[in-house]
Protein backbone atom coordinates (compact mmCIF):
# COMPACT_ATOMS: atom_id res chain seq x y z
CA UNK A 1 0.00 0.00 0.00
CA UNK A 2 1.27 3.46 -0.66
CA UNK A 3 2.07 5.79 1.59
CA UNK A 4 -0.59 9.04 1.87
CA UNK A 5 0.79 11.83 0.48
CA UNK A 6 0.19 15.50 2.41
CA UNK A 7 -2.57 17.97 0.66
CA UNK A 8 -0.94 21.52 0.27
CA UNK A 9 -3.25 23.71 -1.09
CA UNK A 10 -1.18 26.40 -3.09
CA UNK A 11 -3.35 29.54 -2.09
CA UNK A 12 -3.51 32.24 0.32
CA UNK A 13 -7.21 33.04 -0.82
CA UNK A 14 -8.97 32.48 3.29
CA UNK A 15 -11.83 31.86 0.49
CA UNK A 16 -10.32 28.52 -1.06
CA UNK A 17 -8.78 27.68 2.17
CA UNK A 18 -12.90 27.82 3.88
CA UNK A 19 -13.93 26.00 0.67
CA UNK A 20 -11.04 23.09 1.03
CA UNK A 21 -11.74 23.06 4.80
CA UNK A 22 -15.39 22.48 4.48
CA UNK A 23 -14.54 18.77 3.10
CA UNK A 24 -12.57 17.76 6.47
CA UNK A 25 -9.46 16.75 5.14
CA UNK A 26 -6.62 17.17 6.73
CA UNK A 27 -4.22 20.33 4.73
CA UNK A 28 -1.88 23.21 4.69
CA UNK A 29 -1.42 25.78 2.62
CA UNK A 30 1.72 27.07 0.77
CA UNK A 31 1.38 30.66 -0.90
CA UNK A 32 2.76 29.98 -4.51
CA UNK A 33 5.26 32.41 -6.00
CA UNK A 34 4.03 32.55 -9.96
CA UNK A 35 4.20 35.75 -12.06
CA UNK A 36 0.33 36.57 -12.75
CA UNK A 37 1.05 38.59 -15.42
CA UNK A 38 -1.31 38.55 -18.38
CA UNK A 39 -0.56 36.73 -21.84
CA UNK A 40 -1.21 38.87 -25.16
CA UNK A 41 -3.95 37.20 -26.91
CA UNK A 42 -4.79 34.49 -24.40
CA UNK A 43 -8.34 33.51 -23.67
CA UNK A 44 -9.75 33.72 -20.07
CA UNK A 45 -9.82 30.45 -19.85
CA UNK A 46 -6.30 29.57 -20.93
CA UNK A 47 -4.99 31.82 -18.54
CA UNK A 48 -6.79 30.42 -15.87
CA UNK A 49 -5.87 27.20 -16.29
CA UNK A 50 -1.67 28.36 -16.80
CA UNK A 51 -2.55 29.79 -13.82
CA UNK A 52 -3.41 27.24 -11.77
CA UNK A 53 -0.87 25.21 -12.76
CA UNK A 54 1.78 27.59 -12.58
CA UNK A 55 0.98 28.03 -8.94
CA UNK A 56 0.98 24.25 -8.41
CA UNK A 57 4.33 23.83 -10.34
CA UNK A 58 6.16 27.00 -8.14
CA UNK A 59 5.32 24.82 -5.01
CA UNK A 60 6.63 21.18 -6.22
CA UNK A 61 10.26 21.74 -5.24
CA UNK A 62 9.20 22.90 -1.21
CA UNK A 63 6.45 19.95 -1.15
CA UNK A 64 8.41 17.27 -3.51
CA UNK A 65 5.99 14.49 -2.21
CA UNK A 66 2.72 15.99 -2.20
CA UNK A 67 -0.78 16.79 -3.54
CA UNK A 68 0.09 20.38 -4.55
CA UNK A 69 -3.60 22.15 -5.65
CA UNK A 70 -3.45 24.77 -7.75
CA UNK A 71 -6.92 27.28 -8.23
CA UNK A 72 -7.04 30.59 -10.04
CA UNK A 73 -9.95 32.76 -11.52
CA UNK A 74 -10.38 34.69 -14.36
CA UNK A 75 -13.46 36.32 -15.30
CA UNK A 76 -14.72 37.52 -18.87
CA UNK A 77 -16.98 40.04 -20.13
CA UNK A 78 -17.18 42.15 -22.66
CA UNK A 79 -14.33 40.85 -24.82
CA UNK A 80 -11.83 41.65 -22.04
CA UNK A 81 -10.29 39.72 -18.77
CA UNK A 82 -11.56 41.64 -15.59
CA UNK A 83 -9.26 40.76 -13.06
CA UNK A 84 -9.34 42.11 -9.26
CA UNK A 85 -9.34 45.22 -8.77
CA UNK A 86 -7.56 45.80 -5.37
CA UNK A 87 -8.94 49.36 -4.46
CA UNK A 88 -12.59 50.63 -4.02
CA UNK A 89 -11.96 52.84 -7.24
CA UNK A 90 -11.43 50.34 -9.39
CA UNK A 91 -13.54 48.45 -7.70
CA UNK A 92 -16.75 50.71 -8.29
CA UNK A 93 -15.94 51.30 -12.01
CA UNK A 94 -15.23 47.37 -12.61
CA UNK A 95 -19.14 47.24 -10.90
CA UNK A 96 -20.53 50.40 -12.75
CA UNK A 97 -19.71 48.75 -16.23
CA UNK A 98 -20.77 45.47 -14.78
CA UNK A 99 -23.95 46.29 -14.15
CA UNK A 100 -27.03 44.41 -16.39
CA UNK A 101 -24.29 42.39 -17.63
CA UNK A 102 -23.47 38.53 -18.66
CA UNK A 103 -20.04 37.57 -17.48
CA UNK A 104 -18.39 34.36 -17.90
CA UNK A 105 -16.06 33.29 -14.92
CA UNK A 106 -13.81 30.98 -15.39
CA UNK A 107 -12.38 29.01 -12.44
CA UNK A 108 -9.32 26.38 -13.08
CA UNK A 109 -8.05 23.69 -10.92
CA UNK A 110 -4.78 21.36 -10.88
CA UNK A 111 -3.94 18.81 -8.34
CA UNK A 112 -0.49 18.08 -8.90
CA UNK A 113 1.34 14.88 -7.40
CA UNK A 114 4.85 15.55 -7.23
CA UNK A 115 5.67 12.28 -6.16
CA UNK A 116 4.54 10.69 -9.50
CA UNK A 117 4.54 14.06 -11.81
CA UNK A 118 0.96 12.93 -12.50
CA UNK A 119 -1.08 16.43 -13.01
CA UNK A 120 -4.91 16.69 -13.21
CA UNK A 121 -6.62 19.55 -14.80
CA UNK A 122 -9.95 20.95 -15.21
CA UNK A 123 -12.09 24.69 -15.66
CA UNK A 124 -15.14 25.28 -14.88
CA UNK A 125 -17.46 28.23 -16.43
CA UNK A 126 -19.93 29.31 -14.85
CA UNK A 127 -22.20 32.43 -16.63
CA UNK A 128 -23.18 35.08 -13.82
CA UNK A 129 -25.63 37.58 -14.93
CA UNK A 130 -25.42 40.80 -12.72
CA UNK A 131 -28.52 42.82 -11.78
CA UNK A 132 -28.59 46.35 -13.01
CA UNK A 133 -26.86 48.58 -10.04
CA UNK A 134 -26.90 51.88 -9.25
CA UNK A 135 -24.33 54.18 -7.79
CA UNK A 136 -25.49 53.82 -4.10
CA UNK A 137 -26.21 50.11 -4.55
CA UNK A 138 -22.55 49.82 -5.57
CA UNK A 139 -21.47 52.11 -2.56
CA UNK A 140 -23.66 50.40 -0.24
CA UNK A 141 -22.25 46.87 -1.28
CA UNK A 142 -18.54 47.60 -1.22
CA UNK A 143 -18.61 49.50 1.99
CA UNK A 144 -20.20 46.03 3.51
CA UNK A 145 -18.52 43.86 1.87
CA UNK A 146 -14.80 45.31 1.92
CA UNK A 147 -13.20 41.92 0.67
CA UNK A 148 -14.91 42.67 -2.73
CA UNK A 149 -12.13 44.41 -4.07
CA UNK A 150 -9.89 41.06 -4.05
CA UNK A 151 -12.79 39.00 -6.04
CA UNK A 152 -12.51 38.72 -10.21
CA UNK A 153 -15.20 41.46 -11.26
CA UNK A 154 -15.42 42.50 -7.46
CA UNK A 155 -18.17 40.19 -7.17
CA UNK A 156 -17.87 38.31 -3.75
CA UNK A 157 -20.82 35.75 -4.69
CA UNK A 158 -20.97 34.08 -1.01
CA UNK A 159 -21.23 36.81 0.60
CA UNK A 160 -23.57 40.15 0.24
CA UNK A 161 -22.23 40.30 -3.60
CA UNK A 162 -24.95 37.10 -3.92
CA UNK A 163 -27.23 40.38 -4.04
CA UNK A 164 -25.80 41.58 -7.13
CA UNK A 165 -26.77 38.27 -8.88
CA UNK A 166 -29.53 37.91 -11.08
CA UNK A 167 -28.79 34.61 -12.07
CA UNK A 168 -25.79 31.96 -12.24
CA UNK A 169 -26.16 29.17 -14.87
CA UNK A 170 -23.19 26.81 -13.41
CA UNK A 171 -22.40 23.10 -12.70
CA UNK A 172 -20.60 23.60 -9.39
CA UNK A 173 -21.50 26.45 -7.44
CA UNK A 174 -18.86 26.35 -5.08
CA UNK A 175 -16.48 27.28 -8.39
CA UNK A 176 -17.45 30.63 -8.62
CA UNK A 177 -16.30 31.37 -4.78
CA UNK A 178 -12.92 29.98 -6.35
CA UNK A 179 -12.38 26.27 -5.49
CA UNK A 180 -14.36 23.67 -8.01
CA UNK A 181 -14.93 20.98 -5.62
CA UNK A 182 -17.20 18.66 -7.36
CA UNK A 183 -14.37 18.04 -9.85
CA UNK A 184 -11.47 18.10 -6.89
CA UNK A 185 -13.30 15.53 -5.33
CA UNK A 186 -13.21 13.25 -8.36
CA UNK A 187 -9.06 14.38 -8.92
CA UNK A 188 -8.50 13.15 -5.07
CA UNK A 189 -10.10 10.04 -5.59
CA UNK A 190 -7.75 8.85 -8.45
CA UNK A 191 -4.99 9.68 -6.05
CA UNK A 192 -6.12 7.10 -3.97
CA UNK A 193 -7.41 9.80 -1.22
CA UNK A 194 -11.36 9.43 -0.44
CA UNK A 195 -13.35 12.36 0.71
CA UNK A 196 -16.28 10.34 1.94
Amino acid sequence: MSKKLPLVLGSSSVFRQAQLARLGLDFQTAAPDFDETPVAGESAQDTALRLAEGKARSLAADFPDALVIGADQVAWCGGRQLGKPMCVAKAQQMLAALSGQRIEFYSAIVLLNTASGRIQRYVDKTVVTMRELDDAQIRTYLEREPDAVYCAGAAKSEGLGAALLQQIDSSDPNALIGLPIFCLVDFLANEGVDVL
